[in-house]
């Protein structure tokens, strides 16, 4: 049997307790927020039908940082990425689910983007 880290298991079980309360609509689709040690990942799903309406990451070829320096300019950056995207497919409104982190840094960072690039939540 493999053992398991401490962290991912309750980071697993807080994810759980969130998606109990959080669902993402046609209307209000869920914002979603992945963060590894050297990349940060946001995706738009619609719950209703379990699709991913539209998904950024920090990882994808045609990303570029511009004059944001650091892992934290990067989540910017992705949050306004991911802001366009869901205007371009129709999205004005999301609910914010911040994956089991805490509002700080990376997560805080990447959803103020996405507000400054005209998302509403």
């Amino acid at each position: 049997m493999a053992k398991t880290n401490p962290k991912t298991t309750a980071r697993a079980k807080r994810v759980s307790r969130i998606r109990k309360k959080i669902t993402g609509t046609s209307e209000r689709p869920r914002l979603r927020v992945f963060k590894s040690n050297k990349h940060i990942y946001a995706q738009i799903i619609d719950d209703t039908v379990g699709k991913t309406v539209a998904a950024v990451s920090s990882f994808d070829k045609g990303f570029d940082q511009g004059e944001e320096k650091g892992k934290i300019g990067a989540a910017k950056k992705v949050g306004m990425l991911i802001a366009e995207k869901a205007k371009a497919a129709g999205v004005e409104k999301v609910v914010f689910d911040r994956g089991g982190y805490i509002y700080h840094g990376r997560v805080k960072s990447l959803s103020e983007g996405a507000r400054e690039g005209g998302l509403d939540f």
